[in-house]
């Protein structure tokens, strides 16, 4: 992931910043406790895409 891009996305619902799961090829938003994925190098920052993390997944 490109880490100028990285700095300027933002979670689309509340602002936050995003985090990078290299393993899982997700960004993380912490505040809502969304992963959002990225498909051929894209991140698809729609909520409808996201996926909802599960109270056992731990949120570096």
């Amino acid at each position: 992931m490109d880490r100028k891009l990285l700095d300027i996305l933002v979670c689309p619902l509340c602002k936050s910043k995003l985090t990078y799961d290299k393993k899982a090829g997700e960004l993380i938003c912490k505040a809502d406790r969304l992963a959002f994925p990225i498909r051929d190098g894209i991140p698809v920052m729609l909520e409808e895409e996201a996926r909802s993390l599960s109270p056992e997944e731990e949120v570096e």
